[in-house]
């Protein structure tokens, strides 16, 4: 999987794809305008963090690209790669239960806490990529 070289983009003005794992130092780009919203990436090795008009939305460790990124109001789909496993936090609905699916395959029930952060972990390898589909129960 390619990493975002832009930091973040749209593709086909229907999803974002962001963040670049290989990139020593922190980068950000702020203020891009997607869907009426503005939305901030931050990113390198270590982490990669996107929020929407100042709220936040996806965070992973170690840092991530990923594609085809796009919010539901039942959840979240998208596509990530990494060098390596990678832990994610989803901003959603607080204290409510999403069914979590990677690659297809059900990875169980889990609900939200007060704060509405949901966190998952994918095994990464370089150069492949997991699909991801969160959904409300």
């Amino acid at each position: 999987m390619a990493v975002v070289e832009g930091l973040i983009r749209t593709k086909d003005n229907e999803t974002l794809d962001f963040g670049n794992y290989e990139l020593e130092s922190k980068s950000k780009a702020d203020n891009f305008e997607f869907g009426g919203d503005l939305y901030k990436v931050k990113t390198f090795r270590e982490i990669t963090k996107l929020e929407r008009n100042g709220m936040f939305v996806y965070e992973s460790v170690p840092g991530t690209a990923v594609n085809g990124f796009r919010m539901t109001d039942s959840g979240a789909v998208f596509s990530v790669g990494g060098p390596e496993d990678a832990q994610i936090t989803l901003g959603l609905e607080d204290q409510t239960e999403y069914t979590v699916c990677v690659n297809g395959v059900e990875a169980g029930q889990m609900k939200t806490n007060l704060s509405g952060k949901l966190s998952l972990s994918v095994e990464l390898e370089e150069g492949g990529m997991v699909e991801v589909k969160v959904e409300k129960k």
